[in-house]
């Protein structure tokens, strides 16, 4: 088990080198082409991540189809205790993890633990997968015949994760992949890699065998290389809209099963009757936190009727109490944005907000005050209106937008006509109107009086519309079906002289 390096902060004179993970050890990688991984809260690179040939890609394949059969026959208690082991060793180390969140991606060390928690919580579920790939039974389905169902793994699956959180989302896949008895190849972002690279170390020592898991880092042409390998049976993805409908038509067409989550742009209702100070609290939480890159973000609140005017000064009275800076900084409430281009791009929507025909209520391009690093403040937009940039797009940054509508019908008609369907809340005190908006609303995640309505472990992750390409969310029991296959046996141990031809269609009465 190697040491976790100081933040690169700390030292950002050294650049250091992040190969791959193939057949449980790193390699170095051959190509000759890098990617630099930077430290956001000080504007330095910190790192170079190898970046994969097509040929070092069908290494970590080739290690992981040599390693399946025996992990697939490995017995489920077994694989149950590796997974507790696991679960054991991401605990003890979930600040070595959070540091290196922190260190990469800039969000806030408070926020980086808070991501390998969620994490964790979806290990634990896959702890219990003896129970979880239960199958049915029915005896005596016809005279003398039983029928059962069982669920098999697929073989080797791969996975393609985000810049936003670097650890938790890598863990909704590869936790039950692994856990259901699939190999499995990790494409993680080449912007905050080392988390997986951590990550692959702590599995070697849970008992993981080596080709179990595999991490391969690059950029289009590893992506490629994965989508396009016949040995590949499953891919997931997490990432934008344009791109995972682009994995999705790519790996169905080379016969994969595939599940890509895209983009959001989710609304935050306030209705007139909901606790304003409340709504406000939440809004804020839900937009600036981790510097608002996270696909669960709230982004749009739509205020109805006589809400608006005290919603927008409750939310512009609490921003300047947000804390800007260093995620290590104990005191920091929001980080960086991950690199100065986007830092550039989300700011770009608050400068041509005005043109739109909406108002800065607060401009996060002020005020800030952290030398080289990427930082925005949070910004405010009022009057944002359908059809303008910063309505329709995913800006993925630490700006609010806020549209103002009469009615709660014409609230929901604006979240059921947005072409994203990822999440979406509602706040009110009135119980009948929550039931139905949860009815009428389309979205795959509701939260009633709750901003950012991710799943627990034990429910699955995932949106409608543009949000999602495939039928099956991430993690939970719908995680376990992506990850298997079922096969139903019929089975009959007849007295060997009742046996005889029937050319008939098999009957069962």
């Amino acid at each position: 088990m190697t040491e976790v390096a100081a933040p690169p902060a700390e030292r950002a004179q050294d650049v250091k080198r992040i190969g791959h993970w193939i057949g449980g050890r790193i390699v170095e990688g051959e190509s000759g082409r890098s990617g630099a991984v930077y430290n956001p809260a000080a504007g330095v690179q910190s790192g170079a991540v190898d970046f994969a040939t097509v040929e070092e890609v069908d290494r970590a394949v080739q290690a992981a189809k040599s390693a399946y059969p025996a992990w697939r026959s490995t017995s489920l208690s077994k694989k149950s205790a590796i997974l507790f082991r696991i679960r054991e060793l991401v605990f003890q180390h979930k600040d070595d993890l959070a540091r290196l969140l922190t260190a990469e991606h800039g969000k806030v060390f408070s926020d980086a633990q808070g991501e390998v928690a969620r994490g964790l919580e979806v290990i634990e579920y896959c702890c219990g997968i003896p129970e979880l790939l239960k199958g049915a039974y029915s005896e005596q389905a016809s005279t003398g015949i039983d029928v059962y169902s069982i669920r098999q793994p697929l073989g080797v699956v791969a996975g393609i994760t985000p810049f936003n959180f670097p650890a938790m989302v890598p863990m909704w896949m590869w936790a039950p992949a692994i856990a259901c008895g699939n190999a499995f190849v990790l494409k993680p972002s080449e912007k905050d890699p080392s988390a997986s690279m951590l990550t692959a170390e702590l599995l070697k020592e849970a008992g993981v065998p080596d080709g179990v898991f595999n991490v391969v880092n690059g950029d289009k042409v590893a992506v490629d290389a994965l989508l396009d390998h016949s040995e590949i049976s499953a891919i997931s993805f997490v990432g934008s809209t344009p791109i995972a409908k682009y994995v999705y038509e790519t790996a169905t067409k080379n016969g994969k099963r595939c599940q890509a989550l895209g983009g959001a742009k989710n609304h935050m209702i306030v209705l007139p009757d909901a606790d304003i100070e409340m709504a406000a609290d939440a809004a804020v939480s839900a937009g600036y936190g981790s510097a608002g890159e996270r696909c669960m973000a709230v982004s749009m609140i739509v205020a109805v009727g006589h809400a608006a005017d005290d919603l927008v000064g409750a939310i512009k009275e609490r921003i300047p109490k947000i804390k800007v800076g260093d995620g290590m900084d104990s005191d920091a409430e929001m980080g960086p944005l991950i690199t100065r281009e986007h830092r550039d791009r989300v700011a770009s929507y608050v400068e041509r907000a005005p043109e739109e025909g909406a108002s800065v209520v607060v401009d996060g391009r002020e005020g800030v005050e952290n030398g080289d690093g990427f930082f925005l403040a949070p910004s405010l937009l009022d009057n944002v209106k359908p059809g303008t940039k910063a309505y329709d797009d995913e800006i993925f940054g630490p700006v609010l937008g806020i549209t103002r509508v009469d009615t709660y019908d014409e609230a929901v008609r604006l979240v059921n006509e947005n072409p994203y369907g990822n999440g979406t809340a509602i706040f009110t005190r009135d119980g009948g109107v929550a039931r139905q908006f949860q009815f009428d609303v389309q979205a795959g995640m509701v939260g009633v009086n709750v901003p950012i309505p991710v799943p627990v472990a034990y429910y699955s992750f995932g949106g409608w519309k543009d949000s999602l390409f495939g039928d099956r969310h991430i993690y939970g029991p719908e995680g376990v079906d992506f990850y298997t296959r079922g096969k139903v046996v019929t089975s009959r141990w007849p007295d060997p002289a009742t046996s005889k031809v029937d050319l008939g269609f098999p009957q069962t009465r």
